[in-house]
């Protein structure tokens, strides 16, 4: 400002009376255009490193143009893999907002009012005040064998790859069939991965008949430690190459300690070290409360909302012929209690659960989620639903994929990590029933791939967002109805002696004409 009002001093006095005017209009636009060039780029700066939540907790928002430069030198390139840095969950700060927190308040009302409508609908019923709790005892049940089972896999995870990592980091430097060695110890870990975190605890959930949400903790658990343990072996292995690549004198081995600590951290990706800032630290009664009440309050939460709009709709849906009407009616019936066990998971999971850990872990990037709610594409939508899984996916599947094959395959690399991504969700799924019907696999594989097409990043707006949430209400009603019809089928029709083919078959197709 200051050299503007010296370049129009000067204009001025050199300009004559009559001529002042017309000399003064392009000299100031062109003044205005240069200072207001430098202030947006300034702002865009600015807002690129904010965005990129690496300066977010560690410079303020009035540093200089210098410190800006020095903070994007620190950013390593994205070859380097994913940075960690210290930042609020979204939740936690869009909760300080009077408006938003209102919103939380209306689900705590919707829950009271669920609990009132079932203890009225018992006491007409019944007579008498029924506080049984029967549907989740049996969810949860025969929880001694579930720990038994994760602390096998836990402590498995700790002494195996470790130790298998740790000997061929030992051993690599003097071998001479360095390839064969390697080989060898892949195997070994493969095997690991594949039976003993695999096939080991789907056939402990299978062999005992755990019940469905038994066998969630513990498939899922399983799929969490192989993303784990191959995380580490992925990002320690390189190390040790270019170690020896480059003469060096100490092996990079990470200590044990740093590893466990890893395997209880809010993260699928291993670093030796994470940011704990004192900037989060937050009491221990708000940790009790973050886990015990919300975590057990979505809990309860999800059981009314069975009990209330699932269980009496599918326990009397099951009982007529499967019919395209019927069909019809199940899917938009079904739409509310899908969309809330959506927010649930969400909430319960990736916002609960994952910062109670970050708490006790004193993990400071509590960036396990962005605005998922905001998109208005699908792509962007995958990318900001469950960060922590997406940042695997990307670096350890599609990454990796575009580093095999070329990065030319780009569209093959993206497909086979929605194979993967659905793969994995459809098995978790088949176990945990006990059946297998690929309704989830199918709509990712068809209508997730084609959305992701279609309602691409360059679609803006509101319309788009829109379109998305339409999109995600009738995908989340297709899922609740054809599950539960397909539940409650093989439980009212169930197969004597049956073959693998009948655990293939959709029984809710022909259930009626056994009935």
């Amino acid at each position: 400002v200051g050299g503007c009002l010296s370049s129009f001093s000067c204009t001025l006095r050199s300009a004559s009376k009559e001529d002042a005017s017309e000399q003064l209009k392009p000299v100031f636009m062109k003044e205005v255009d240069s200072h207001f060039t430098e202030f947006v780029n300034s702002l865009v700066a600015k807002s690129a490193l904010l965005d990129s939540s690496s300066s977010a907790s560690l410079f303020p928002a009035s540093c200089s143009e210098k410190e800006l430069h020095k903070a994007k030198a620190l950013r390593a390139p994205p070859e380097h893999g994913k940075i960690f840095t210290a930042r609020r969950s979204l939740l936690d700060e869009l909760f300080e907002v009077s408006h938003i927190r209102t919103i939380y308040h209306m689900f705590i009302a919707l829950l009271i009012v669920f609990i009132l409508s079932t203890l009225l609908v018992d006491f007409i019923d019944e007579g008498r005040l029924v506080l049984g709790f029967d549907l989740l005892v049996y969810v949860f049940g025969k929880f001694p064998v579930v720990f038994c089972t994760w602390l096998c896999m836990f402590c498995a995870t700790v002494i195996i790859p470790y130790s298998l990592f740790f000997q061929w980091a030992q051993g690599y430097c003097s071998s001479s069939h360095r390839v064969i060695y390697s080989l060898f110890y892949g195997t070994l870990f493969t095997l690991f991965q594949t039976v003993g975190l695999g096939i080991g605890p789907t056939y402990v959930a299978i062999s005992y008949a755990l019940p469905p949400a038994s066998r969630f903790i513990v498939i899922l658990e399983q799929v969490r430690l192989v993303m784990k343990a191959h995380s580490f072996v992925r990002e320690n292995v390189p190390r040790v190459l270019s170690s020896v690549k480059d003469k060096s004198s100490s092996v990079p081995i990470p200590r044990i300690s740093q590893y466990l600590y890893f395997l209880f951290a809010p993260t699928l990706i291993y670093r030796d070290n994470y940011p704990s800032g004192d900037v989060l630290t937050v009491h221990f009664s708000y940790k009790v409360r973050l886990f015990l009440f919300q975590v057990l309050g979505s809990l309860f939460y999800a059981y009314y909302i069975f009990v209330r709009l699932c269980i009496p709709q599918f326990r009397n849906s099951s009982q007529e012929t499967f019919n395209l009407r019927g069909l019809v009616l199940c899917i938009f019936n079904s739409i509310l209690p899908g969309v809330l066990i959506l927010f649930l998971v969400f909430f319960a999971f990736l916002h609960c659960w994952l910062n109670a850990f970050a708490e006790m872990m004193r993990f400071a990037d509590r960036m396990f989620y962005k605005d998922w709610w905001n998109s208005t594409s699908y792509a962007n939508y995958y990318r900001t639903w469950n960060v922590v899984v997406h940042d695997w996916l990307y670096y350890y599947a599609y990454r990796d994929f575009l580093w095999f094959f070329g990065k030319k395959f780009k569209a093959a690399a993206m497909l086979s990590v929605f194979t993967v991504s659905a793969a994995v969700h459809e098995y978790v799924l088949s176990i945990c029933f006990g059946f297998f019907y690929p309704v989830l696999f199918c709509l990712f594989m068809c209508f997730g791939m084609l959305f992701n097409f279609i309602l691409n990043d360059r679609r803006k707006g509101p319309i788009w967002n829109v379109i998305m949430w339409t999109s995600l209400f009738l995908g989340q009603g297709v899922i609740i109805c054809l599950y539960s019809q397909e539940w409650y089928a093989r439980q009212y029709c169930p197969a004597e002696n049956p073959a693998f083919l009948d655990y293939l078959k959709p029984r809710s197709w022909s259930c009626h004409v056994q009935m």
